[in-house]
C-alpha cells in the first residue's frame, strides 16, 4: 500500500473474520512521512486473536501497538515511512474484526546543526534517513562522528551526537604546509599546559614558522621550537607575550613545537608553517 490515505478492514468485515488466519498489510510512503492509524471498529477474541502494529516493515522493528479484545483502541502513529500490522486469528471464537483509516503525515527534520564552529556541514536536507557530514577547518581536529543521519522516531533526533571541531593540545603534522592553534582557540587555552607538535615535511625541505597572532602572558607562557624532532635538537628560539610575530627558519624537515602555561593568565596564538625545498641539500656533486 503506497497511498497516502486509505482504509484497511479485517477479512470479511463488517462480518467476522475467518479461523487460523495470518494476514500482514504493508504500508510504504516515501522517506520523510509517518502515518496515522485511526480505528474506527475493533473487536477481536481476547489474548488469541490480535492485531500487532509495527513501526517498520520488518520483524525487528519497533512494535507500537498488540491490540486484542472488544475495546475501541487509541490512535497510533508510526514515526517511520513504513507501517506493518500483522492480524492473527486461532481456531475459535470469530469476531467482527477491525475497521481502521489511515493517513500519512509529514515527519520533522533533524535539528539544524548550524552554525558549526570552527568547521563546516556539508549538505542542507536534515530530512529523516538523510546523512549529512563535517569538517574542520585547517588546524582544527573533529571530534566524534564526521557522519550523521536523522532517525526514524517519535522525536527527530540524529544517530549520533554532534561533533565538534577543536585546537588540540599537540599531535604530529605531516602536511607540507598548516596551522597550529592554542588550545581552544578562538577562546583562550587553559592553565597547566604542556602540549607537543612535531611536524615533519618531505626531506630536501626546510620549515618556515610564521607568528600570525601571539598573545601569552610574558615569560611564564611560552611557545619553544627546536630544529629537530626531539628537545635535544638546536633551539630556534623560545617566543612569549606578543613581540614575536617575524618569521623563522628551520635547517631541518623536522621541528619540534612545545608550548607551557602556568597557573595563571591566559592568552592565545596562532602559528602557521610551511615546508620550503631547500636546494643547499641536493647540491650536485664536483667532478674532477
Amino acid at each position: 500500500m503506497s497511498d497516502f490515505s486509505g482504509v484497511i478492514l479485517s477479512p470479511g468485515f463488517p462480518g467476522n473474520y475467518p479461523s487460523s488466519l495470518d494476514c500482514t498489510w504493508t504500508i510504504k510512503l516515501p522517506i520523510g512521512f509517518g502515518v496515522h492509524l485511526q480505528f474506527v471498529n475493533f473487536s477481536t477474541e481476547t489474548i488469541h486473536d490480535y492485531l500487532e502494529v509495527r513501526s517498520g516493515s520488518t520483524e525487528t522493528s519497533n512494535v507500537i501497538g498488540r491490540l486484542s479484545g472488544p475495546q475501541l483502541p487509541a490512535s497510533l502513529f508510526s514515526t517511520t515511512h513504513e507501517t506493518s500490522l500483522y492480524f492473527h486469528s486461532d481456531y475459535s471464537q470469530n469476531k467482527q474484526g477491525f475497521h481502521i483509516v489511515y493517513q500519512a503525515y509529514q515527519l520533522q527534520s533533524c535539528p539544524d546543526p548550524r552554525p558549526f564552529r570552527n568547521g563546516f556541514v556539508i549538505g542542507t536536507d536534515f530530512t529523516v534517513g538523510q546523512t549529512i557530514s563535517f569538517e574542520c577547518f585547517p588546524g582544527y581536529t573533529l571530534i566524534g562522528n564526521s557522519a550523521l543521519t536523522c532517525l526514524h522516531g517519535v522525536s527527530r533526533n540524529w544517530n549520533h551526537p554532534l561533533p565538534r571541531c577543536e585546537a588540540l593540545c599537540g599531535g604530529n603534522i605531516t602536511a607540507m604546509n598548516g596551522t597550529i592553534y592554542s588550545p581552544g582557540y578562538p577562546d583562550e587555552y587553559p592553565n597547566f599546559q604542556d602540549c607537543f607538535w612535531l611536524v615533519r615535511v618531505p626531506p630536501g625541505n626546510g620549515i618556515y614558522i610564521n607568528f600570525t597572532v601571539l598573545q601569552t602572558e610574558p615569560i611564564y607562557d611560552f611557545i619553544t621550537v627546536w630544529d629537530g624532532p626531539d628537545q635535544t635538537s638546536p633551539q630556534i628560539g623560545q617566543f612569549s607575550g606578543n613581540t614575536a610575530l617575524e618569521s623563522v627558519y628551520s635547517t631541518s624537515n623536522q621541528i619540534l613545537i612545545k608550548f607551557h602555561s602556568d597557573f595563571t593568565t591566559s592568552g592565545f596564538f596562532v602559528l602557521s608553517y610551511h615546508g620550503k625545498y631547500d636546494k643547499l641539500y641536493f647540491l650536485e656533486p664536483v667532478l674532477y
